[in-house]
């Protein structure tokens, strides 16, 4: 009896299907008039189901009595695939030290295996997340959407390796700003080396970012698994870091001279459009390194990524603030909270914070212009018209309305535009607009949001990011990142993440979501 419900899905799934002319191609996300019509032939038997996973179509759904999958065989088109750069041809392949007891048992990935990049279909054009259905949005617009392959290439250990772990140096450096995760990343790639048998002695840590591959004053360190014991447990990065001005054609020469054949990078957009340089020009120069790319923002910008590490964590902080800004404001007549966080040209640490914390009354984010008359109006209705509030919390991301303050811009040494602080001018505006008879307290915790040690979650994450940057080198990738995509890990080319800031999308459902929570009208 218990194999009757799982027959019955079945009846759906293995009978012949025969597609309307009107229904779109499978590379297609939209489904417009595409209502299968099935034939009557009569499903088979539930002993009889397990036989199509032996007899299915190569790459084709299979379904048995307990559930369906996919059939691994020559199914992979080579052209629907993120390509990823290799070294293989420059190197011997070799059986993995991990072999011997098959991973601890865990098995391995095999070359072949692939993430789908897009798992939502569509019913038609005007379902809430349909625009760029093939691709990944980078704004609002028509003209903000990369469109993407239908695969990527899965992350984690393979059986053949393509380095002798005795004779492999690697470094690893910390560039750009503080994100919680750091040590993480740092600890876990070690452990990882030394797992795979590298020798401690032929690991480095590279100081203060990037400069310290060729600055006399910042000497490279070496890194043991002593050294990195506990380091996960404090926040910011035991290597040090800095921002932009990298020599590449230097870094390249040392790496080079040292005989490095591993760099993890770990850092952000300009981290990542670094090691990607690096990448290329030890390509240039004949230098066989593989450079593979950790990415980290706190601000969660990176394209194609569900999350980058830290990102929880920041969001964990930030609701700390946004607490304290209702209990300031609700402890006063008319009080009104501004809280500003993270987010130079993404407002998710606002977005998520703002949602998750509940007691946000106004979201401001990089990516919706808003009027600051209507948002002193919006301030307005809710401290001083709701009689069972009083009060009120505004949450802005620091790269949100730049465009109404007059002040001169430039660039800082990573290429990222200095902001006016929105803060700042916003408290002057209400100010202003209330005339002293609001009660005003602004937060701005960016600082301690940045440098606290990793939340349980975002830990774990940063063990697998560590550990699938080493399979990646040991499999012969370069030029690539390594990010969680759709729930699976998976190894990206570095210029596909680094072409543009991953941003809200105003008309998504993560933002409809909020504003329809705490009733924000339109502010623009």
């Amino acid at each position: 009896m218990q194999l009757e419900r799982p027959a019955a899905i079945l009846r759906a799934r293995v009978r012949d299907v025969v597609a309307p002319r009107t229904c779109r191609s499978a590379r297609g996300r939209v489904l417009v008039s595409c209502v299968a019509e099935t034939s009557a032939a009569s499903p088979p038997k539930p002993k009889e189901a397990s036989k199509l996973l032996a007899t299915g179509p190569a790459g084709a759904y299979v379904s048995s009595p307990f559930g369906a999958g996919r059939i691994l065989a020559d199914s992979t088109d080579a052209d629907d695939v993120l390509e990823l750069k290799t070294l293989r041809q420059y190197l011997v392949p070799r059986d993995s030290p991990f072999i011997k007891n098959n991973n601890q048992g865990g098995g391995f990935v095999g070359d072949r295996d692939r993430i789908r990049l897009h798992t939502v279909e569509f019913e038609s054009s005007e379902s809430a997340g349909s625009f760029c259905a093939d691709g990944v949005m980078t704004g609002g617009d028509e003209d903000s959407c990369i469109m993407l392959p239908e695969w990527a290439i899965r992350c984690g250990p393979r059986k053949t390796i393509y380095s002798d772990p005795k004779q492999v140096s690697a470094a690893v450096v910390t560039c750009g700003g503080l994100c919680p995760g750091l040590n993480d990343v740092v600890q876990n790639i070690v452990y990882t080396l030394t797992d795979y048998g590298v020798p401690e002695d032929n690991i480095l840590g590279i100081r203060y970012g990037l400069r310290g591959f060729y600055e006399r004053d910042a000497k490279p360190i070496t890194l043991t698994r002593q050294y990195v014991n506990g380091i996960h447990l404090k926040g910011g990065t035991m290597l040090g870091t800095s921002r932009g001005g990298a020599n590449v054609k230097e870094i390249v020469r040392r790496i080079d001279l040292w005989g490095l054949n591993m760099v993890f990078v770990v850092g952000g957009n300009g981290g990542n459009a670094a090691a990607n340089a690096i990448a290329e020009e030890c390509e240039a120069q004949g230098v066989v390194c593989s450079v593979v790319g950790v990415p980290k923002s706190i601000d969660n910008d990176i394209l194609i990524i569900d999350k980058c590490f830290g990102f929880e964590t920041a969001v964990e902080e930030a609701q700390r603030a946004l607490l304290a800004a209702k209990v300031e404001a609700g402890s006063a007549r008319n009080g009104l909270g501004v809280v500003k966080l993270m987010g130079r040209s993404s407002g998710f640490i606002a977005m998520q914070a703002a949602m998750s914390s509940g007691v946000a009354d106004v979201c401001l984010i990089p990516e919706i212009p808003f009027s600051i008359d209507k948002l002193c109006e919006q301030a307005g209705s809710v401290a001083r018209l709701f009689d069972k509030q009083g009060h009120c919390v505004v949450c802005v991301a620091e790269g949100a309305g730049q465009s109404l303050m007059n002040e001169a811009a430039g660039t800082d040494a990573s290429g990222n535009p200095i902001l006016a602080d929105i803060g700042v001018y916003l408290k002057n505006e209400f100010k202003k607009y209330f005339k002293g008879d609001a009660d005003i307290k602004y937060i701005d915790p960016s600082y301690m949001i940045r440098s606290v040690p990793t939340t349980s979650n975002d830990r774990v994450y940063c063990k697998v990011l560590g550990q699938g940057a080493v399979h990646g080198a040991f499999a012969g990738y370069t030029d690539i990142t390594v990010g969680l995509v759709n729930t699976h890990y998976v190894y990206l080319p570095i210029p596909l993440i680094t072409q543009a800031p991953r941003k809200v999308n105003p008309k998504g459902r993560r933002w409809n979501r909020l504003i329809t929570a705490i009733q924000q009208p339109d502010l623009s």
